[in-house]
């Protein structure tokens, strides 16, 4: 059974980029050369992205390999196959990963006890919204939008693991 997904790497100091290759590169146990292009919302810094195949679970051990570089900003995502959810990752420096079930068109998906949850715990409308938020990653959507739109037009490689 095989998956896809992709990863980007929205801004990176060039001294990282090799071992944001090598990282990658272990986990697809294949070898990996990016397209570095300017991150023009972060001043000499690059970013990259690849889509890639492989196993499910390849994301999440993608961006475990990657969240080493605390000052990296960078997303994994991996699309839902046959019995598995799909995942969304986003890193963030000073704010850590965001993990969250995503769905075919890439959105956090929240399940119905962790809604229950969040609903039973809120005290006022407010302490809900901001709860739903936390549970949707927007904090780290916020951080990442403009590295986003940096990226529009980009290059893309395409990776495959071996195995």
């Amino acid at each position: 059974m095989s998956t896809r997904g992709v990863v980007y790497v929205h801004s990176t100091p060039a001294a990282v980029r090799p071992h944001v290759e090598w990282a990658i590169a272990r986990v697809l146990e294949t070898p990996v050369r990016l397209h570095w292009t300017p991150q023009p919302v972060d001043p000499g810094a690059h970013r990259a992205e690849c889509d890639w195949s492989g196993r499910p679970g390849t994301g999440a051990q993608l961006a475990h390999a990657l969240r080493q570089w605390s000052m990296l900003r960078f997303e994994v995502s991996e699309e839902p196959s046959p019995g598995c959810d799909g995942e969304r990752f986003m890193h963030v420096p000073n704010r850590g990963l965001f993990h969250a079930p995503a769905g075919a068109a890439g959105d956090v998906q929240l399940g119905e006890h962790q809604l229950r949850e969040i609903m039973r715990s809120a005290r006022g409308p407010e302490a809900l919204a901001h709860a739903l938020e936390r549970a949707l990653g927007a904090a780290w959507d916020h951080e990442l939008e403009p590295y986003r739109y940096a990226g529009d037009g980009a290059p893309v490689t395409l990776l495959t693991q071996v195995g």
